[in-house]
């Protein structure tokens, strides 16, 4: 498969692309633990059927030191243990965020009441902007076609 566009050489693309990639590193930058950011952006990336996406973070969390057991259970986070209360609330955060075309009220009051009692301010600040984040690489990524399997972790810095 090749891509609809070369988002990788076209000058608008790098212009748009800067913008999305400077609001993921403020999330990157922030208190929120980076083992939860990369099971959000994986889980996210499976909702969109992003294989480009999924490929990038299930790589880079393996390289990070995610076990393979967790990587592989991230689709099924409800029925595994292997995931804290914490990263649990971040997932279904995740999943409604993801999903609110699926949900008239968008995301429910007890999802967001969960995610609030294990993430401060700040923390929730920067999960909604990740969940908003990923969606928006998910979906350049979904309709230009951008083949999955070949990234190598840390190829974009």
């Amino acid at each position: 498969m090749n891509p609809r566009l070369d988002f990788f050489g076209n000058t608008l693309a790098a212009k748009v692309m800067r913008h999305i990639n400077s609001a993921g590193r403020a999330v990157t930058d922030s208190g929120l633990p980076h083992t939860t950011q990369e099971l959000v952006k994986i889980r996210a990336s499976q909702i969109n059927g992003c294989g480009f996406c999924t490929d990038m973070h299930t790589k880079d969390a393996a390289a990070a030191g995610e076990t393979q057991v967790r990587l592989n259970l991230v689709a099924a986070w409800r029925e595994a243990p292997v995931f804290t209360e914490a990263e649990r609330a971040a997932l279904e955060l995740t999943e409604q965020g993801t999903r609110i075309a699926d949900a008239a009220g968008g995301v429910n009051d007890d999802v967001w009441a969960n995610a609030a009692k294990h993430y401060d301010e700040d923390q929730l600040v920067a999960l909604v902007s990740l969940i908003a984040v990923i969606n928006a690489y998910n979906r350049i990524n979904v309709i230009n076609r951008q083949p999955a399997g070949d990234y190598q972790p840390g190829q974009f810095g």
